[in-house]
């Protein structure tokens, strides 16, 4: 019996570890146990490869190593940011977008029902493109707000323009909160050209561990800690700090901005080419958001298929056939209301859309075999009317 190929092209939701990094971790888990917050030596020893890790990082970014908060991931993250900015620097108001993630959203909501702030949706296109006159003109209105934008949308690929964004916060004495987790290390950051106040990493989207990440935080801001229970990472953040992941973050880091524009390249290639493959083999499929290099993220695709009757089964039908993608965010797995994403570009609810991501792994025998196997699944006979 033949056995079935594997093409993993679901990058966006997590990206399998490089082996550079796993041999990093590997060393510190071999080597250095030692509690970061212990005065004796082995504890010295861990604090220093935790606070070189930090240091690397924020070199990266142009940071400065106190502005760099270690978390478990862009989720406590994102948390963290807004959270922090509601609860220690007088946030009365959220500006922010019905297509972000769901630690945005459902964040911004909760705080909102219970009568903390005053939540405002930014309308976007069907591209998914922020109409940042609106924001504009809100941010003019309720000026010291908190506005939260993501950088690439993590479902279909559309970049923010950042700058523009920055802008219309400082012009209105807003703070600027830019969920990051789908760009950092895929493009180069400077915190001070970027000019948002926090910024969101997590490694596992970046081919490093998962339950890993940190929270860039502007060191002029008077933030307390969101998870208390002692003095760890500046005061920011109780508990004792994951050491082997912050390593295999740093690692990841420096893997990816050590090869940025490569990568960009040959990732966007990519990309570019199973555009070109769906469009020759699978009839009246849509692309999603934009996919220039410059309007969209390279690591993403998100398109539609015609209407069918076994849409609702054809992710299941191509996982059987060794296709590994998503419809969407991982974290809305298992959402009854589809994807809210989808929902704000008025998507047509009849085509069912798949998220296709890409990393540095990935190659055009991978995109043959998933057009290969969709355009085999996709029967013209069993077109809905």
């Amino acid at each position: 019996m033949q056995k079935t190929k594997k093409v993993y092209l679901d990058n966006a939701a997590t990206s399998p570890m490089d082996p550079e990094v796993i041999k990093a971790i590997t060393e510190v888990m071999e080597t250095t146990f030692g509690n970061p917050s212990a005065s004796h030596s082995f504890g010295r020893s861990a604090k220093a490869v935790l606070e070189t890790a930090r240091k690397k990082i924020a070199k990266y970014i142009n940071a400065e190593a106190k502005e760099i908060i270690f978390t478990s991931g862009g989720t406590e993250a994102d948390n963290m940011a807004i959270r922090c900015a509601v609860n220690d620097l007088g946030i009365k108001h959220i500006i922010t977008s019905p297509m972000e993630h769901k630690a945005v959203l459902s964040t911004s909501q909760e705080l909102a029902d219970k009568g903390l702030v005053e939540l405002h949706l930014i309308d976007v296109d069907t591209k998914g493109v922020v109409d940042l006159d609106q924001l504009e003109k809100v941010a003019a209105q309720y000026p010291k707000s908190l506005i939260s934008l993501m950088h690439a949308n993590n479902e279909i690929g559309t970049l923010l323009d950042y700058k523009r964004v920055s802008r219309i916060a400082k012009a209105n004495n807003c703070l600027f909160h830019s969920d990051t987790v789908q760009t950092m290390g895929h493009y180069r950051f400077d915190v001070q050209e970027f000019g948002a106040d926090f910024l969101t990493c997590s490694a596992h989207k970046l081919h490093g561990p998962k339950g890993i990440g940190f929270l860039y935080a502007n060191k002029k801001l008077n933030l307390k800690a969101l998870i208390t229970g002692g003095g760890q990472e500046g005061n920011h953040r109780a508990g004792t700090e994951n050491v082997m992941g912050i390593v295999g973050l740093a690692k990841s880091l420096e893997i990816a901005f050590d090869n940025v524009e490569e990568e960009q390249e040959q990732i966007y290639a990519v990309k570019k080419y199973m555009i070109d493959q769906l469009k020759e083999h699978v009839s009246e499929v849509q692309i999603n958001g934009l996919t220039s290099m410059e309007g969209g993220l390279y690591t993403v695709l998100n398109c539609s298929l015609p209407p069918q009757e076994n849409n609702d089964l054809i992710l299941f039908q191509l996982d059987i056939e060794g296709v590994c993608c998503s419809g969407g965010s991982a974290c809305n797995s298992g959402a009854a209301t589809g994807s809210h994403v989808l929902n704000a570009i008025k998507h047509d609810p009849n085509r069912k859309a798949i998220r296709f991501s890409f990393g540095r792994f990935t190659g055009n025998e991978d995109v043959d075999y998933a057009v290969e196997v969709l355009s085999k699944l996709l029967k013209p006979t069993s077109v809905v009317v």
